[in-house]
């Protein structure tokens, strides 16, 4: 009887286990395509210019994040809604994206990553880039973006920045 009683309460237990690890499947699942969708979506409106819709997708906290040339005036880190605000006008005086393709994007809980490829023309001396790869590394808090880690071949984009392309 004891056997029987043990075996009834390991069973119950691995029961109870692959069941809340079910569970958490599921809302991982749930987390990881609101992510996805909050970043696609913060993305679209990004390309299309709806700023109502960026507004309302980033958080007041928000990091914004470029590496690359110190001497380009959006490289760097930008914190907090407003200031990304004034990064992204300061951005858009700058840079003319002439191409635009995502290729592969992928999520898993609250973080987002984008592949793909792109061109851009820079206004400041008309030189466009040839053809780079970026990468983009998101994180969503509460259904607005916190974090926008960007990677692009900014030696390219530096390179035409200053003429030199």
């Amino acid at each position: 009887m004891h056997r029987r009683t043990l075996m009834k309460t390991s069973l119950g237990a691995t029961l109870a286990l692959i069941l809340g690890q079910s569970l958490g499947a599921m809302d991982m699942d749930k987390t990881t395509k609101e992510s996805f969708d909050t970043v696609m979506a913060f993305m679209g409106a990004m390309g299309e210019g709806d700023m109502e819709t960026v507004d309302k997708l980033m958080a007041d906290d928000m990091t914004w994040h470029n590496e690359g040339d110190p001497s380009l005036p959006w490289i760097g880190e930008t914190i907090g809604k407003e200031n990304i605000f004034k990064f992204l006008g300061v951005f858009s005086q700058n840079v003319e994206t002439t191409l635009w393709q995502n290729e592969d994007a992928f999520a898993s809980g609250d973080t987002v990553a984008v592949f793909g490829k792109m061109k851009v023309k820079l206004t400041k001396s008309d030189v466009e880039t040839n053809e780079f790869t970026f990468a983009l590394r998101a994180k969503v808090r509460d259904g607005q973006v916190v974090l926008w880690n960007w990677f692009e071949d900014s030696f390219a984009v530096s390179q035409a920045y200053h003429g030199k392309a």
